[in-house]
């Protein structure tokens, strides 16, 4: 889908902590990170809760959540997600992840699965709602703000979010 290893500017870097910056996406590192180990702490209960019924192990629910995390990634960097951010959502100026970020949020999925497979639930669920919590009170944005943006925008968030720009 023509995305470059280390984003338009072809500099490598580690942390782009600005939301509001081009660079946002690019690096291996930023503040949407969070979303992405919130999505394995999420994908980990969702299959946890299931594995009885359906008979999954620890190493399928993994190959399981990692296929739906390379699954979004596709989608949010293809035409139809990126136009929909730009049009819904705060990320007025976003072209996509970096190739570097894209394996990153692959990364932060993973973590995020491990430590709700090596923690006790009401840590995770714990931890979950520490990191919304940030989020929203750093960056006026999150995981829960983000899907509720894509999915049905609502005009009162994106102004409180634009309030901080």
């Amino acid at each position: 889908m023509g995305r470059l290893l280390f984003g338009p500017d072809g500099k490598p870097g580690f942390w782009e902590g600005t939301i509001w910056s081009s660079e946002c996406s690019q690096r291996f590192l930023d503040p949407y990170s969070l979303s992405h180990l919130a999505h394995g702490l999420i994908f980990y209960f969702l299959l946890w809760s299931n594995a009885n019924r359906l008979s999954l192990s620890i190493p399928i629910r993994y190959l399981i959540a990692v296929a739906a995390e390379a699954a979004w990634e596709l989608l949010e960097n293809s035409p139809l997600i990126i136009d929909r951010y730009r049009e819904a959502t705060i990320s007025l100026g976003y072209c996509g992840d970096s190739i570097l970020n894209s394996l990153s949020d692959l990364l932060m999925m993973s973590l995020g699965f491990i430590l709700a497979w090596k923690i006790r639930p009401w840590i995770s669920l714990s931890l979950l709602f520490a990191m919304e919590s940030a989020c929203a009170l750093a960056y006026r944005d999150n995981l829960t703000l983000n899907v509720i943006m894509l999915i049905h925008p609502v005009d009162a968030i994106k102004s409180w979010q634009m309030g901080g720009h």
